[in-house]
């Protein structure tokens, strides 16, 4: 059987709920859908209260904000299902839920995990302050099926997957990231280490919930400072490469010796480029090399803080 598992923090997700809980209701082998509250307000808690009153829908709640990977954990625990569908919050289904949720019912015995992948809207968003994440997405993360099939652990996403219940009690979310970034990453290097497939399908769901350039910009240093210090804590700095596709960058540029530069221009130059990264015209060249300089600096300032 089938458990539906949406972690959320302040965010509405009346629209989507109700759309799976109407699916839900015609498709038996669907079991619950349980909402994980991490650390939410009040006003929005109420929301959700609301929507576990409906038939097959539960609330898991933690006062604490304690974040994305102990929330899913904690979902995982309460959930009933041989097979875990977890889906982000902030994200849109495309037509029907019932076709959704019954590809998934198709394709679930490829692989004991399965992604089914991210979408962005064809046209950016109107509000251009919130510009940079829908350009960093859509061209960077909106990938083909072929790709993600090519690379199917550094696409893996927890934006849009089934897993076994089974697998995720020996390999949880590790919950030493507090903070935003990369711990699908280090999700997708177990897998990989330990030699659980990963198979990709389409069955892609729109991210439609995004930042604004500010908060887009502060979330990648947090998750680059997550990515430093996975780097330095994993045993197969190879494996771990292949599947974070910015320290394959990394290890490339410092082989020919430009680290050291990239970690100097951040220094120098790290207001400037965060006040061109937040403006409608920013390059997403640019902002790889922002975040490669900032990786780059980590690694020769140990202790530094990107505040």
């Amino acid at each position: 059987m089938f458990s539906i598992l949406i972690p959320v923090y302040d965010y509405d997700i009346a629209s989507l709920v109700t759309g799976l809980q109407q699916a839900v209701k015609d498709i038996g082998e669907y079991d619950e859908i349980i909402i994980g509250a991490d650390g939410c307000s009040d006003d929005y808690l109420g929301m959700y209260e609301a929507l576990a009153k409906l038939d097959k829908v539960s609330l898991l709640v933690s006062e604490n904000n304690i974040g994305r990977a102990s929330i899913r954990n904690m979902l995982a625990g309460k959930a009933i299902g041989d097979f875990l569908l977890f889906i982000d919050a902030d994200a849109l289904i495309q037509g029907n839920p019932k076709d959704y949720l019954r590809r998934w019912l198709d394709n679930y015995k490829l692989a004991p995990v399965i992604c089914g992948g991210t979408d962005y809207h064809k046209t950016p968003p109107d509000n251009p302050d919130k510009y940079l994440r829908w350009h960093y997405g859509y061209h960077n993360e909106r990938k083909s099926l072929k790709k993600r099939r090519k690379r199917p652990y550094s696409t893996f996403s927890g934006f849009n997957f089934m897993i076994e219940s089974s697998i995720l009690k020996k390999f949880k979310f590790n919950e030493e990231l507090k903070k935003y970034g990369h711990e699908d990453t280090l999700f997708a290097y177990q897998l990989k280490k330990a030699g659980i497939a990963i198979k990709h399908i389409d069955n892609s769901l729109i991210h439609d919930g995004l930042e604004s350039n500010r908060d887009y910009v502060l979330k990648t240093r947090d998750s680059i400072g997550n990515l430093n210090i996975l780097y330095d804590k994993v045993t197969d700095k190879r494996t771990f490469a292949s599947v974070a596709g910015l320290i394959k960058h990394f290890s490339y540029l410092r082989l020919i010796g430009v680290t050291r530069l990239l970690a100097y221009v951040y220094k120098k130059r790290q207001r400037r480029i965060e006040i061109m990264l937040r403006s409608t015209k920013c390059s997403l060249r640019i902002f790889k090399i922002y975040k490669l300089g900032l990786f780059s600096y980590y690694r020769y300032h140990k202790g530094y803080s990107a505040s």
